[in-house]
């Protein structure tokens, strides 16, 4: 009779020994390699043969490959021959020895068994071993989802004639969506992609065909990010493939590191492709498509008893109130209940001591059992993730948005400059630029590094030429102006000493001109009768540093232009008196930056017309885009056009991989909540495989039972999501209107900023589902494999 387990023999002494002398071959081939220095050029041919791919690029290649071949052997016979032959017998040998160790066992001599010739178990004679078209549809769907992301994502970023989509986005008529909008819509229609070939292939073959996912991830899938990951290393790719992939390149370098954007998204892929199987199982496993979940849910929601309103305020107010105090008062209010209970029974066993014994019975079945208590752990761990997740990213989402405001506030959307020199012909460039949609203010600027001095100190300082008329429609300076002063004060500099005395005398009130008792915007004492100098703006850092108050003189040397005098050339020094203080809340800003009238810039730099030009736009979101059709319109080079998230790409780079990464290391908190929902229900299997087997007794299929127990984890994934949803939102609510108390001289903010972004936290909550929902096949899969004999044959 034959064996029904395949026997292998493993004979040690031959393995091990084999082993040892194919380390000797491997070691006796690196010293041939490293002697003939060939290292570079045999590492990449070994790298391309461990590659899944790497035969078929070489038969593809071979009138590339063999050349180069041939002189890789070339450089390694001019080496040391003798160790390279050696070395190939020597390994080819041990790999040889260890072939002879592994062995199959004879099969017993012996007639079949009673049961030959009677029908297979159906599932087991369904069974295949690979299914090539699952594979096809695994890896093609996850290859198509790459493919369909980098053409939308290029399509949309770059521009689409919008006659095609029958939209009208601007004059050019053209169809250009901000580079975080597009990407929003690729990866969705990428992930459709993805989750339809996943479903297509395991409805196929009607199980998960884990196998043909591997292979189909790693063959297909893996050369794509692969290939974005080198694009910025192999200058020869770059050059190749760059251009054409600028704007997915674009969007992965608003974090800061692109290869980490690449392969989250190839992640997120996968996991759609991931989900998409496990659907397509579930409808389509027991061979017929099954879309219907009355009969799951109801059993679902029976068992496990998500929904209880005592689970659901328990775990609300442990995440509102913290631990101990709703602990404290649930332990007071049960230990209450059960000794009036208990003091009830007893009475009652007096009289009856049967109907003492029922009711003793009925109070022990509505203690909690293990499972439930399992159950309101995972709920409240999800919640705690999702809580603290809401909470983290919205305070994180208020430091970047107050810095947003502080440097948009500062500088413009977008500056049009011109590649090299200055740019004379300002005027005629901001009557073109200012046709172009979405441009809503403009304003010429001469922009320079000088040294400012005061009597008591020196620094360096960006001095900046502006149009006072101008420069309130793309900057908040004239609103940061301290004491209620205003920029015209530049074009009438004869005013600048009255105005200091004037504010001794009279301080202004209301705004920033509540800070009037600031010393660095006034000055005691009548002023002496000085020449009058043309006006200067600084700000209250530099203020402070250089001990200057309004109507105070300051010198501006400037090294890049040198004037003649007796002992030869000197940098170009002019006085000028402080005309304003301005306070933008940024430090690097307030003592940094100094402004001057546009015609002072003109006449101490030399410079005839401007630097450039700053622009506002309508939506801070396209300033790319509109950013490209500016410089498009003046006709390109040498013009160019730089938007805010370019000037400032690193820092807010930083920013956004800070909050990715953040958002990465408390989702861990969700995960331990997943391993508490994958432990609650192998015990809700464990304890109900007698019912189990009873359903799949009466024809529930196993996508049936699989849909209730993936129900069951769905159920605390929701109510566990909804929970820390309802919380975080509350948390942050309470942050914002009540406040956390910052010290301004430290943060430059007087309270811990908030900002909910809808989207954001929509994905902690569409994230926490997810995980638990992926925590739950793996019990339901064991739940569906419990035969019907195996659950019953102990009744």
């Amino acid at each position: 009779m034959h064996s029904a387990e395949r026997q292998t023999v493993h004979r040690w002494s031959f393995i091990w020994a084999g082993a040892l002398v194919a380390l000797v071959g491997f070691i006796l081939l690196g010293v041939s390699i490293s002697a003939s220095g060939a290292w570079a050029e045999v590492g990449s041919f070994l790298g391309l043969s461990l590659f899944g791919w790497g035969g078929v690029a070489q038969a593809v290649n071979g009138s590339v490959l063999l050349p180069a071949q041939a002189a890789v052997k070339e450089s390694l016979v001019l080496g040391r021959p003798g160790f390279l032959l050696l070395g190939a017998v020597v390994w080819v040998a041990g790999w040889g020895l260890v072939a002879l160790g592994i062995r199959r066992a004879p099969e017993p001599t012996g007639g079949p068994s009673p049961a030959a010739g009677a029908p297979l178990y159906p599932r087991l004679a369904r069974y295949r071993d690979f299914y090539w078209s699952t594979l096809g549809a695994y890896g093609g769907g996850v290859l198509l989802a790459e493919m369909v992301y980098i053409f939308l994502q290029t399509m949309l970023s770059s521009g689409v004639p919008s006659t095609e989509l029958g939209i009208a986005r601007d004059a050019g008529g053209g169809l250009a969506m901000p580079p975080t909008v597009a990407f929003g819509i690729s990866l969705v229609g990428a992930a459709f992609v993805a989750f339809v070939s996943g479903f297509i292939g395991a409805s196929r073959a009607q199980r998960l065909a884990l196998p043909e996912a591997t292979i189909g991830v790693f063959y297909l899938g893996l050369p794509v990010p692969i290939l974005l990951t080198l694009l910025d290393h192999i200058p020869r790719l770059q050059a190749s493939l760059g251009y054409r992939l600028r704007e997915v390149t674009y969007v992965a370098g608003l974090i800061g590191r692109p290869e980490l954007a690449y392969w989250l998204t190839f992640t997120a892929l996968v996991l759609a492709l991931v989900l998409g199987i496990n659907t397509g199982f579930i409808a389509a496993g027991s061979g017929r498509v099954d879309l219907k979940l009355g009969f799951e849910l109801f059993v679902a929601r029976r068992h496990v008893a998500v929904f209880r309103p005592s689970l659901l305020l328990g775990t609300l107010a442990v995440l509102m109130f913290g631990i101990i105090p709703p602990l404290l008062v649930y332990f007071i209010i049960r230990s209450a209940e059960a000794a009036v209970e208990r003091t009830r029974i007893r009475a009652l066993g007096m009289a009856d001591p049967l109907a003492a014994s029922e009711a003793l019975h009925s109070l022990k079945l509505r203690e909690q059992s293990p499972t439930m208590m399992m159950t309101a752990l995972s709920v409240g761990g999800v919640g705690v993730g999702v809580m603290a997740l809401i909470i983290v990213l919205s305070v994180m989402s208020g430091f970047e948005a107050d810095l947003q405001k502080k440097i948009l506030g500062t500088n413009a959307h977008v500056v049009v400059t011109r590649y090299a020199g200055d740019m004379p012909d300002f005027s005629k460039v901001m009557d073109t630029v200012g046709k172009v949609p979405g441009v809503e203010g403009q304003s010429p600027f001469i922009i320079n590094q000088v040294m400012i001095a005061s009597e008591g100190n020196v620094d360096a300082v960006i001095i900046k030429g502006i149009d006072p008329a101008t420069v309130g429609e793309v900057t908040d300076l004239p609103k940061n102006i301290l004491g209620g002063g205003s920029l015209d004060i530049l074009h009438t500099p004869e005013k600048i000493l009255s105005r200091g005395q004037d504010e001794e005398a009279a301080p202004s009130e209301g705004g920033a001109g509540e800070d009037s008792g600031d010393d660095i915007i006034r000055r005691s004492g009548k002023p002496k009768k000085t020449p009058v100098l043309p006006g200067i703006i600084i700000g209250r850092e530099l203020a402070s540093q250089l001990r200057v108050v309004v109507g105070d003189r300051v010198n501006v040397v400037s090294p890049l232009g040198t004037e003649l005098g007796p002992m030869g050339p000197l940098p170009k020094n002019r006085a000028f008196r402080v005309a304003a203080v301005f306070y933008s809340g940024m430090y690097e800003y307030d003592a940094k930056f100094v402004y001057i009238l546009l015609k002072e810039a003109q006449d101490f730099f030399s410079v005839q017309g401007a630097t450039g030009i700053e622009l506002k736009v309508l939506d801070i979101d396209d300033a790319r885009r509109i950013a490209g059709q500016v410089a498009k319109t003046l006709g390109g080079y040498p013009y160019r056009a730089r938007d805010w998230g370019e000037m400032n790409k690193n820092l807010f780079s930083a920013l956004r991989l800070e909050k990715l990464v953040m958002g990465i290391i408390l989702s861990i908190i969700i995960i331990v909540a997943a391993g508490l929902i994958v432990a609650t229900v192998i015990m809700l299997v464990l304890e109900k495989r007698k019912e189990i087997s009873v359903l799949k007794a009466l024809g529930v299929s196993d996508g049936g039972i699989v849909k209730i127990f993936l129900a069951e984890g769905l159920q605390i994934g929701v109510a566990g999501g909804v929970l820390g949803l309802f919380s975080g939102l509350s948390w942050c609510l309470f942050i914002e209107k009540v406040g956390i108390k910052l010290d301004p001289e430290v943060y430059y903010i007087p309270a811990l900023p908030v900002r909910i972004e809808p989207l954001q936290t929509a994905l902690a909550v569409v994230i926490a589902v997810l995980v638990t929902y992926l925590a739950s096949i793996y019990p339901a899969l064991k739940a569906s494999s419990v035969e019907p004999v195996e659950g019953l044959k102990a009744e």
